[in-house]
């Protein structure tokens, strides 16, 4: 039933944000050299990796200079990007990953590996299930990048701080996943995103 609810869902949702997807794409384009996308190479459901999908934020090549975005106004993000990120906009593509299977609609955020080869064993099993385009801890840590811009040492705070309790709210959701709070953890999001 999650797998039909997410492909009815991401199938809605792009076609209903095709239109605001194409003027995205053209103010990205407009405003700096590049493509239009971005994506980064994530852990998936049982270890396995995967592409996931963004609009690009910040200029050409910028994940070179660090994974984490400290702040929003990191001078790697442009204007259309600040925009986007704000609004959250710029994980819309993610849909595309939900589409075709690397992701649902509502379970753990994906990391990247240098973070996940940090995981202990227990927290190795928010691994066990798909990960998702929101979740408990995307609300809790809906302005991450701000706090992170706050740290004297970013990655540290991450690392010892952040990400041990986002975990704690991805295993909460693992327990009480179910189709009705997957409904909740979206009208919540939804409200955040708008608010």
């Amino acid at each position: 039933m999650k797998r039909l609810f997410d492909i009815v869902f991401s199938t809605a949702v792009l076609i209903l944000f095709l239109p605001f997807g194409i003027l995205i794409a053209l103010l990205i384009s407009i405003e700096s050299r590049g493509g239009i996308f971005y994506s980064q190479e994530r852990v998936g459901r049982n270890e396995s990796t995967f592409k996931l999908f963004k609009f690009r934020t910040m200029r050409r090549n910028a994940d070179r200079l660090g994974k984490l975005t400290i702040g929003m106004r990191d001078p790697r993000i442009t204007r259309v990007g600040y925009f986007l990120r704000k609004t959250k906009l710029d994980e819309f593509p993610q849909f595309v990953n939900v589409l075709i299977g690397d992701m649902s609609v509502v379970g753990p955020r994906p990391e990247v590996r240098d973070y996940v080869d940090l995981y202990t064993a227990e927290e190795k099993k928010v691994l066990h299930v798909r990960p998702g385009i929101t979740d408990y801890a995307s609300l809790e840590f809906y302005a991450e990048n701000e706090l992170l811009g706050t740290s004297e040492n970013p990655n540290e705070t991450y690392v010892k701080e952040i990400m041990p309790a986002k975990l704690k709210l991805n295993m909460k959701y693992i327990q009480e996943a179910g189709f009705l709070t997957d409904l909740k953890v979206i009208k919540r999001t939804f409200f955040k995103m708008f608010s």
